[in-house]
């Protein structure tokens, strides 16, 4: 069987897998602009840059976390605790961050939250505390929440759908790079200045950042290096109609739940790869500060290929034919699937092992996000992506609010890590099939309705 389409070209239906989420319709045929110009992969080099210097800046705790253990004598409880400060405010700063963006702007929106958080990751070197360093991260959370809902926004305004996967995961990758060079970073400015430069020189190189994307950003149509052919490729999808939506009447729709609930699910795992990989280590393995850059460099780095790899991987398939629907959901359950074997990390004796056990899934998280956060402007219009995502952002931050409380207690409870590599096993497809129960032909949101 295929399709035939108007203009001759028969394609193949996609091969039949042992899952529903394929069950879709092939988008119809629309003539293709075809593509020209660069400046919008600048403007994706500037995401990618400030993911890195987000990443970078809430990774040095965790780098630093046996040394600092020393100092503060926290359990891993009290560590728990810490880190699910900072999810709370991330939470927090996610219900404002959206919306302010919607509204003020990408270009403003983007430096001020760079600017807070740039300087409460600085401010981390001013305590010594447990209680400090929660206050310290509670304020880098309500700082970093602006993060992802301006690069979404950013990229929903900038490339044309068959483009944005590809785009998301180049600039999610950043998330990688940044904790990729903390482990390498962080323990040479410990050693030559102590652990309070780590928190200043990283935290301050946000500033940097927006001396470049000021002068630089503006938006396609305002933009006056941007040429008139790169301006019609960008503009080849059907325009959205000029609108203004509260949050109250995106809450109501199937699709704003998928997202969400995907990211629930998912992102507490992540920052349990996040704040806890190097914990592990050094409890698991013996691996300290001077020890840990290498197995933190290759998980990060595993999970940057992994990134741009499932965004990639979509878009490859949208070029040939299929649907949105299909193109998504296959690369994410190509990623879930890749996820499964994490759950024997904490069992294997090989230190080795575990690293890469953790990087594969490290890797297929960031494939399986690119393609989750690309799913907003699927199915929402332009205009609402910020806020959609900053939505989604609250209940991730949630998830990984919950998961530093679980995982701190389960880890002091049972003296092992089983449990919480199990649980991250099975996230995935959990959230795959949340996914397609509530958005099973990822459906455009009419904003006119309430369904």
């Amino acid at each position: 069987m295929g399709i035939l389409f108007s203009d001759g070209r028969f394609h193949a239906d996609p091969p039949a897998l042992p899952c529903v989420v394929l069950m879709s319709e092939s988008s119809p045929a629309r003539e293709q602009v075809p593509s020209a110009g660069w400046l919008r992969w600048v403007i994706c080099a500037l995401l990618f840059f400030a993911t890195t210097i987000n990443y970078i800046d809430r990774a040095v705790l965790g780098v630093l976390e046996p040394e600092l253990q020393k100092l503060t004598k926290w359990s891993a409880t009290e560590y728990g605790n810490i880190n699910a400060t900072f999810s709370a405010a991330y939470a927090i700063g996610f219900l404002y961050a959206g919306w302010l963006i919607d509204r003020i702007g990408v270009r403003l929106g983007y430096a001020l939250f760079l600017v807070v958080w740039s300087l409460a990751a600085a401010g981390h070197a001013l305590v010594e505390s447990t209680v400090g360093f929660a206050l310290a991260r509670f304020a880098l959370g309500l700082g970093e929440a602006g993060n992802f809902p301006a690069a979404i926004k950013t990229v929903a305004e900038w490339f044309p759908k068959r483009e944005r996967a590809f785009a998301t995961g180049i600039f999610n990758s950043g998330s990688n790079i940044g904790a990729l060079l903390a482990p390498w970073i962080v323990p040479i400015l410990f050693a030559a200045y102590g652990w309070q430069a780590a928190f200043v020189a990283t935290g301050l190189v946000g500033l940097l950042w927006v001396l470049f994307w000021w002068p630089i950003y503006r938006t396609p149509r305002e933009h006056q290096l941007l040429s008139p052919a790169e301006l019609a490729y960008i503009e080849s999808d059907p325009s959205d109609p000029p609108i203004k939506v509260s949050w109250g009447r995106l809450l109501p729709f199937r699709q704003t739940w998928a997202f969400a609930l995907g990211k629930l699910l998912t992102d507490s795992i992540w920052w349990f790869y996040l704040f806890w990989f190097p914990k592990f280590m050094n409890e698991q393995f013996a691996v300290d500060i001077k020890s840990i850059g290498l197995p933190m460099i290759t998980v990060y780095l595993l999970a940057d290929i992994g990134s741009i790899a499932g965004g990639w991987q979509s878009s490859w398939l949208l070029g040939r034919g299929w649907s949105a629907n299909a193109a998504r959901k296959l690369a994410m359950l190509t990623c879930a699937l890749c996820i499964v074997p994490v759950a024997a990390a904490p069992l294997v004796s090989n230190q080795w092992a575990a690293v890469l056990l953790v990087g594969i899934a490290a890797a297929a998280h960031q494939g399986f996000s690119a393609n989750l956060f690309t799913l907003t402007s699927d199915m929402f219009p332009r205009k609402v992506v910020g806020s959609v995502v900053g939505i989604g952002g609250f209940a991730g931050a949630m998830g990984g609010l919950i998961m530093n409380l679980a995982a701190g207690r389960l880890k002091d409870l049972t003296g092992n890590y089983i449990a919480i590599f199990s649980v991250a096993a099975l996230a995935y497809l959990v959230a795959l099939a949340v996914i397609h129960i509530l958005a099973p032909r990822l459906e455009p949101v009419q904003l006119g309705e309430t369904a």
